[in-house]
């Protein structure tokens, strides 16, 4: 295994050396002169261990170890230091460090601690991965439900998950894209690499190419060091892409390409690499009526849309909302100490009158906060959020009930409908724009656009 190491020291003769020393047991070797630029590199590059001098000018060892401590607390750290007294020693150690050694260092002993602190590096890293693994078997086991939209779903991630295929999963926000697309990625012929996530509506536009693709070091301001891209890191695997829709149309063409010829080229690198990688994406948009605004590109469209997966909203597919609670129930009240053994009749009732604009990741928020509130073992419909029970527009009769005309302008309609929703979430959320986003399930970036669409001004709303 390729381990990457740290050194920071303000002497570049002893950096040098260290380099030399460690690169020759296959070690990558980082370097940097102080505490501060030590952080820089923390942030943009997968460091396994800090070996750090004691005194530096600035931040010295012991700010840098409390730091490190703080933003990374299993990256273990060896302190070096001159002044070997074992009132610096015992210190260290007290405030987290691993092991520390003294200068002028015997090569030998230095690779023997580099070689526990990896070793520990290493321990550490397969818990994770283990727990990982388990919260991916838990997000599997949520793709729960018997209805008829739900079992075509079902069906078709069991017609796909042996092939190589491009999947397109399309549907409203908060409907389980993620949890299908890693239940796709788990009992496929791929579970074993990586899964890795983008949300491409989620980091800005500036930075995107280079967390698809990496960059070289120096390649931009910022850029201290080379960096691995998404579909490197996923290189064999599957690269989940959330939000395609939101993608900028200049980086659409690079992503053409990336999976028209499975070749990328980093920011700053004239090399081009070939990776080997099984893309899944999904959107909340409607691409193909993104494709005649001129939004998204036509060819990107086709190349996606492969094996297209429809997921239903929650409204359509009543009959799981029962289901569906009781595991969120029983989940989220094991974390809480509590012991749910169900919804009275009322509660369930309540639930499936409602709409769920926000779908399921909606009720997993609703069911959290009644597992919270509930005194007892069942769940009653009083200790449900209290929007469940307002006048909001039902998914059936949220434009006509029996009787009405039908409206004219359809788009009108449609509008205020989503109008109403958007005001009710943020009469719910006191204004906070963010939390009113994440109730009805959409990106902060599609609410703020959807607030001016429709002439909404937050200073304006009643809390």
């Amino acid at each position: 295994m390729t381990h990457n190491v740290l050194v920071v020291d303000d002497e570049p003769k002893l950096c040098d050396l260290l380099a030399s020393a460690l690169s020759q047991n296959g070690i990558t070797v980082f370097t940097a002169g102080n505490g501060l630029h030590a952080l820089k590199v923390l942030e943009v590059e997968d460091i396994d261990l800090v070996i750090t001098d004691w005194r530096m000018p600035g931040m010295d060892g012991p700010q840098l170890l409390a730091e490190i401590k703080s933003r990374f607390p299993q990256l273990p750290v060896i302190v070096m230091t001159a002044y070997s007294t074992v009132k610096n020693a015992v210190q260290s150690m007290r405030n987290g460090a691993f092991d520390y050694i003294a200068k002028p260092f015997d090569i030998d002993e230095l690779d023997i601690t580099v070689s526990k602190a990896l070793q520990f590096r290493d321990i550490l890293k397969d818990n994770q991965r283990m727990r990982a693994e388990l919260d991916e078997h838990r997000q599997i086991d949520s793709l729960i439900g018997d209805s008829q939209s739900f079992r075509r779903v079902l069906h078709a991630i069991d017609s796909v998950r042996e092939s190589n295929a491009t999947i397109l999963l399309t549907g409203e926000s908060g409907t389980g894209k993620e949890m299908v697309a890693r239940a796709i990625h788990k009992h496929g012929n791929r579970a074993d690499k990586p899964f890795v996530a983008v949300n491409c509506a989620a980091i800005p536009e500036g930075l995107l190419e280079s967390e698809m693709f990496g960059h070289r070091k120096g390649a931009f301001t910022g850029a201290v060091a080379d960096r691995v891209g998404r579909f490197m890191q996923a290189d064999k695997g599957t690269l989940f892409l959330d939000e395609i829709g939101e993608m900028p149309l200049p980086l659409q063409a690079k992503i053409l390409r990336a999976l028209q010829e499975r070749i990328i080229e980093p920011v700053g690198d004239p090399r081009e690499r070939k990776v080997d990688v099984r893309v899944i994406a999904a959107t909340n948009k409607n691409l193909l009526e993104a494709v005649a605004n001129k939004e998204f590109r036509e060819d990107l469209y086709y190349r996606l849309n492969v094996f297209p997966i429809p997921l239903p909203a929650l409204r359509e597919r009543i009959e799981d909302i029962a289901p569906l609670a009781r595991h969120f129930a029983h989940t989220l009240g094991a974390t809480a100490g509590k012991r749910i053994t169900g919804f009275s009749p009322e509660a369930l009732q309540a639930m499936a009158r409602y709409s769920w604009p926000g779908n399921i990741r909606e009720l997993q928020n609703c069911v959290e906060r009644a597992t919270i509130v509930a005194s007892g073992a069942v769940i009653e419909d009083h200790d449900l959020p209290a929007y469940l029970f307002a006048s909001a527009p039902a998914a059936g009769n949220a434009i006509l009930s029996e009787g009405t005309r039908v409206p004219p302008d359809l788009e009108a309609a449609l509008a205020e409908v989503e109008k109403a929703y958007i005001l009710a979430a943020l009469a719910q959320s006191n204004g906070v724009q963010a939390a009113a986003a994440q109730l009805i399930g959409i990106s902060e970036r599609s609410f703020w656009y959807r607030l001016k669409k429709l002439g909404i001004h937050v200073d304006k709303i009643i809390r």
